[in-house]
């Protein structure tokens, strides 16, 4: 039977932000057909090149993989977005250098990732809930570079995508600017479920 594991960051391990209501983990579970599984490997705070470590505790009845990851990575570059610069072209150059080296790092997660053989799928970084307004735009437009990355390693792989910009989209989705809340979890957690459950996860086993 599917036995799924959940890697990455606290877009899954998000337990510590929803004030003693259902994780991303819990909602999965309980959604789950008879016979199902689901582990939590994903911690809290990681970037791409972490998942490496989570990847040991996987066990040999594991079948399907779920990814989320390079949220982390793109907060460590937060600075672009409020770095002086003389001319708007000097900004993008920043953004291009940051996710250059998101792109070198979460392109050598997968390929380790896909070593093992077994399904995985993917997702995208959300835009969060940030304030002021104009700092929310800045951040959309800059993560764009950093999901163009994941969208397109996972087209060359044919991997399929969770498109969590999609997901998570109104305030309440957010218990603070960067994790999900209850709410957001239960999305999440659907997301998941709606990509492997059948038939798409007989599709998924064939990849």
């Amino acid at each position: 039977m599917p036995h799924i594991a959940l890697l990455g960051d606290s877009i899954f391990d998000n337990a510590p932000y929803t004030s003693g209501g259902p994780a991303v983990i819990d909602h999965l579970r309980q959604a789950l057909p008879a016979g199902w599984s689901a582990d939590l490997l994903a911690i809290d705070g990681s970037v791409s090149r972490d998942v490496s470590d989570q990847l040991k505790n996987l066990s040999a009845d594991h079948t399907h993989l779920v990814l989320s990851v390079g949220g982390n990575d793109a907060l460590l570059r937060a600075d672009v977005l409020t770095t002086p610069v003389r001319l708007s072209g000097e900004a993008f150059i920043l953004l291009a250098q940051a996710v250059d080296d998101f792109a070198a790092a979460y392109e050598e997660t997968i390929d380790e990732v896909l070593g093992l053989g077994l399904p995985l799928v993917v997702c995208t970084i959300y835009n969060g809930n940030f304030d002021p307004p104009e700092y929310q735009a800045a951040a959309r437009i800059a993560l764009c570079g950093f999901n163009d990355v994941i969208l397109r390693v996972a087209l060359r792989r044919s991997l399929p995508v969770i498109e969590l910009r999609d997901v998570c989209t109104t305030s309440n989705d957010f218990a603070n600017p960067i994790e999900p809340s209850v709410e957001g979890g239960a999305k999440i957690a659907r997301a998941i479920l709606s990509t492997l459950e059948p038939p798409n996860i007989l599709t998924l086993a064939n990849i």
